[in-house]
Parts: C-alpha cells; sequence; structure tokens
C-alpha cells in the first residue's frame, strides 16, 4: 500500500490526512492555526501535524511518499511559495522549501481551493468529470477549477479566485483591498455580517433567541435556523444571500460552462436549504437555457476531507 499526505491550512485551523491509494484517510491531525503569529511557527505547526497524522494512521513516516498542501492564497507551484494570503501573514514564503526541508519529503502546494476541486473530482461529487468547478463558502470564498482533468492555475498561478470576482460595484469593502467581491457577500463571514446587520434592524426577530442560546454568538447557521422557524427576517437574510451567491455562480457558469459545479464549504453544510433554492436562482441566468445542457449545480460529498485528498495528489494533476 502506497501513502501520501496532505495538508490543508486555513484561517482557523490546520489540518493533516494519510490518504492511501484508494483515497482512504487512515491518519488525521488537527491543530490550530494560532493567528496572529508569524508564519514560520505556522509551517512548524503545520509540520508536526504532519507527523502526527502518521502517527495516528500507524504509518512509518519513511512509508509516507510526498506531502501536498493546500493554501488559502496565491501559491507558486512551481517554486513552492506562498505569494499571498489575504487572511494569513503569508507574503512570499517559500512554505515548499521550508516544510520540504523539515519534513524530508517532496512538497506540493496548491491553493487550498484547487485542492478541494481536486479531492471532488478524484473521490467525491464530481469523480470522473474532466472539467469541474468547485466553489468552497467559508471564512472566504475559494475557487479550484479543473479543465481536462487538470488544475487550472493562471498566469503566475494567481487564477481560480473566483471569491474575488466583483458582484456589486463599490459594495461592501473586502480583504484583498476591492469592494463587491463576491467573498464579502456570499462567505461565511459576509453571512454573519448581513445577519448582524439584519438583527440590529428587526429587534423583535427570532434570531437574536437563537444567538443568546448559541451563547452569545453569530453564526453561518443563524439566519437559516431562523428561516426554518418562518422569521421574516431570517429568511430576508437566506434569500439575499442565495440571490448574491447565485449573481456570482451564475456568471462562473456562464464563463466556464464547466459538466458539473460542486459547492463546499462550512455554508453548504444546511444542504437543500441552500441548494435547492440557489440551484432556481442560478437557472434563469444561465446563457445556455437548455435544462438538460446545463451545468449541474451539487453539493460537496467529501466535507472537510476534499482538500486534505486533493492536496495528498497534486503530483497527479499536474
Amino acid at each position: 500500500m502506497e501513502y501520501v499526505l496532505g495538508i490543508d491550512l486555513g484561517g482557523t485551523n490546520i489540518k493533516a490526512g494519510v490518504v492511501d491509494e484508494n483515497y482512504r484517510i487512515v491518519g488525521r491531525a488537527k491543530a490550530k492555526t494560532g493567528i496572529p503569529r508569524p508564519a514560520q511557527e505556522i509551517m512548524d505547526a503545520m509540520a508536526a501535524c504532519a507527523r502526527q497524522a502518521a502517527a495516528d494512521a500507524g504509518v512509518p513516516w519513511e512509508e509516507v511518499r510526498q506531502v501536498g498542501i493546500g493554501v488559502p492564497g496565491t501559491a507558486n507551484e512551481e517554486t513552492g511559495v506562498v505569494e499571498y494570503a489575504n487572511n494569513l501573514p503569508f507574503q512570499n514564503i517559500p512554505m515548499g522549501e521550508y516544510l520540504s526541508k523539515k519534513l524530508h519529503k517532496q512538497v506540493d502546494i496548491t491553493n487550498d481551493a484547487n485542492a478541494a476541486a481536486l479531492g471532488e473530482v478524484l473521490a467525491g461529487a464530481a469523480k470522473g468529470a474532466s472539467n469541474a468547478v468547485a466553489v468552497t463558502l467559508g471564512t472566504g470564498v475559494g475557487g479550484g477549477i479543473i479543465l481536462g482533468g487538470r488544475l487550472y492555475s493562471g498566469l503566475h498561478y494567481g487564477g481560480a479566485e473566483l471569491g474575488h470576482m466583483g458582484i456589486m460595484l463599490g459594495g461592501r469593502q473586502c480583504t484583498c483591498g476591492r469592494r463587491g467581491c463576491l467573498e464579502a457577500y456570499a462567505s461565511a463571514t459576509g453571512l454573519v455580517r448581513s445577519t448582524k446587520e439584519m438583527m440590529d434592524a428587526h429587534p423583535e426577530s427570532r434570531m437574536w433567541k437563537l444567538v443568546e442560546e448559541n451563547g452569545g454568538k453569530v453564526s453561518g447557521r443563524t439566519a437559516f435556523l431562523a428561516a426554518g422557524q418562518k422569521d421574516a427576517a431570517g429568511q430576508a437574510v437566506v434569500d439575499a444571500y442565495i440571490e448574491q451567491l447565485g449573481y456570482g455562480i451564475a456568471s462562473i457558469i456562464n464563463i466556464l460552462a464547466p459538466e458539473i459545479l460542486v459547492i463546499g464549504g462550512g455554508v453548504s453544510h444546511e444542504g437543500d436549504n441552500l441548494l435547492l433554492p440557489l440551484v432556481e436562482c442560478v437557472r434563469p441566468q444561465l446563457y445556455v437555457r437548455v435544462p438538460e445542457k446545463q451545468t449541474r449545480i451539487v453539493l460537496a460529498t467529501l466535507g472537510n476531507d476534499a482538500g486534505l485528498i486533493g492536496a495528498a495528489f497534486l503530483h497527479r494533476a499536474r
């Protein structure tokens, strides 16, 4: 049996997994990213997490063939340098070289949404597709594009930043520096902001009670839960969220026309409460009007494992 290891670096957590040749994760480890702290400390934590995952799998470190990493931001796949990450303290950080020396393995690196897209194509909702797009709805909005079975990264590996397409001229400030990005509205962070704004405008909303029951924390689920309880303000947040997300997804499909578009990330856990109205919102906006010829929109099936599996097998998509 051959083993590879994937690391999924997020703004909150570092996750590592040992993956066998059948795409099964046989060992795991997790640590806090610990922002704010220096990039080197985060990379040291990533290395420790990788070795812990191998120990959890009962796989000797020398039997791990190679390591792949998904990072939020622009990753130069040729040099292994994280050139820019707007939500992490990484600018021109030679992550690949550093971790290769620390772990004594070949280390491949890509954007985290690219890794998640590859994972879904290899073993998840888009399995077998030659052309697929993955959109991840987490702290930010990530995008991964597979064309002809290979990752598309664009000029200098700066492509597929689908979360930073503009959907509203002069809109909300995004952490990337622009205004009106899809990420500013359709990320879990954007959803929480919209929820708070609606709560402030509607003190009678059921959302206040839900937040109280959640220890005073507004989450990406607050509005969806309220909408499920027939709360008008909560439903208004959900409707606006789906309209904004749908506007961006329709544009992505009209440009790339993939076989399948996969929705992942934390917000996707809302399931059909998200997917069904989203599909109904997107369909009338598509240039291709024949339903059987339209891109299929589905939920990711691998959950948080998509990024680990895709990262582990980056060498197969280059």
